[in-house]
């Protein structure tokens, strides 16, 4: 499996950040939790087709998180999908669906499928298939919401060969009945039993999704044993009382579930906006559970990399526009001057070596007598400032993320 995130973002997006979507990809299918606004472009710029859709999942009917899903069903209208699509959300995503179809006169060529769950269950399988199923349990928000476990079913053991080979073991057919469970009889009427020939079952690889909630046991039977646990982290510990009222987690609350669950990885989105660099809330998650990682958009996260890296290719890469930066912008190493010629392109302004002056007594003068003149300097600028001490009132600080080595590396 590889977990993609579209959008990080918190209620509002960002000039860097989208509003909340991730897609799972598996087996060249890719299943979306959440939709919000934008999330069909930032598939194309991840590399993933939205054609190979399986499922979406909507956690709960805030706007951030569903306000993309009516375009996206009208683009696959017009790419001409026939396959079926499942819809799981809370109750009234049908309506919502078919309302906004009948408004805009649009008759859907492909079938949806929706799931509702309704308000007040405990656990159920919203999904089941041959080889996965999805398990869907509420969450503690301000409004109903939902949280997602992804789980593949146990893989078979594998068949040691060489002991089969010796047991006259030579068809493909036993060899699947073997796999599956099934004992053999050979043509002399010896039995071969399975878990003679077959090894322990492999466990599925899991994957969970917890968003908007504070902390609950939910969440936690939801994460438990997971590859990749994503789970909100839209404020800091200083703002733990505006989580509580506003039904949001903190970076130690993500961290304490992922503790408790035991999982393997802890991967922390859906940060809010006041949070420029939100490496403050990846320390604060790190100081109780490792590893932990920032969700960073269309970067693939996976489960195998040895066998998955390479398979999702990002096509497009955005950097933060760095005010600070020169009058020149830099792409791909390369830089650029307001003209657009690169500045180390042939063609542009040509380089000039310095002639060395002769030296010259007035300007060594000069130069002394500035060295003169700062030396005194902070004497004057100290006297100043005890002057005006009793007039001067500092301001507040603002609430704002410091700056860490982190801030020039897109990582994770």
């Amino acid at each position: 499996m590889i977990i993609i995130p579209l959008g990080v973002a918190s209620a509002t997006p960002t000039s860097i950040r989208h509003l909340p979507s991730l897609a799972l990809w598996r087996e060249g299918s890719v299943h979306l939790f959440d939709c919000g606004e934008n999330a069909q472009m930032r598939m194309l710029q991840a590399g993933l087709k939205r054609s190979k859709i399986e499922n979406i999942f909507i956690s709960h009917f805030d706007v951030d998180h569903y306000s993309g899903l009516i375009g996206l069903i009208a683009t696959l209208q017009l790419q001409r999908r026939e396959k079926p699509l499942t819809i799981v959300g809370p109750k009234g995503i049908q309506e919502y669906v078919e309302w906004n179809f009948r408004f805009a006169k649009i008759d859907l060529n492909f079938e949806i499928h929706f799931v509702e769950v309704e308000e007040g269950f405990e656990s159920q399988k919203v999904i089941d298939e041959e080889e996965y199923y999805v398990e869907a349990r509420p969450l503690n928000h301000t409004t109903f919401c939902m949280g997602f476990r992804f789980q593949e079913k146990d893989k078979p053991g594998k068949v040691d060969a060489k002991k089969a080979e010796a047991l006259g073991i030579t068809d493909d057919e036993q060899f699947k009945a073997l796999k599956a469970g099934e004992d053999v009889e050979l043509e002399d009427g010896k039995v071969i039993k399975s878990y003679d020939i077959v090894g322990h079952p492999r466990p599925g690889d899991s994957f969970a999704y917890i968003t908007d909630t504070k902390y609950c046991p939910n969440s936690v039977k939801l994460a438990m044993n997971t590859n990749i646990l994503y789970h909100e982290a839209t404020f800091s510990d200083t703002l733990a009382d505006k989580a509580a009222e506003t039904g949001h987690s903190t970076s130690s609350d993500a961290a304490r579930v992922a503790t408790e669950a035991q999982t393997k990885l802890l991967v922390v989105g859906h940060f809010s906006a006041r949070y420029t660099n939100p490496f403050v809330l990846l320390r604060e998650a790190r100081a109780k559970f490792f590893p932990a990682w920032l969700a960073s958009e269309l970067r693939p996260i996976y489960t195998n990399p040895a066998l998955e890296k390479g398979i999702v290719k990002q096509r497009v890469y955005m950097k933060e526009i760095d005010e600070n930066a020169e009058a020149g912008s830099s792409y791909k190493g390369k830089s650029f001057d307001k003209r657009g010629k690169g500045r180390g392109d042939s063609d542009s302004s040509k380089r000039f070596r310095k002639r060395r002056s002769k030296p010259d007594t007035r300007s060594q003068r000069s130069r002394d007598d500035s060295q003169e003149r700062r030396k005194r300097r902070p004497e004057r600028i100290q006297s100043e400032r005890s002057e005006r001490s009793e007039e001067y009132t500092p301001r507040p600080p603002k609430h704002i993320t410091p700056r860490t080595p982190f801030d020039n590396y897109d990582r994770f």
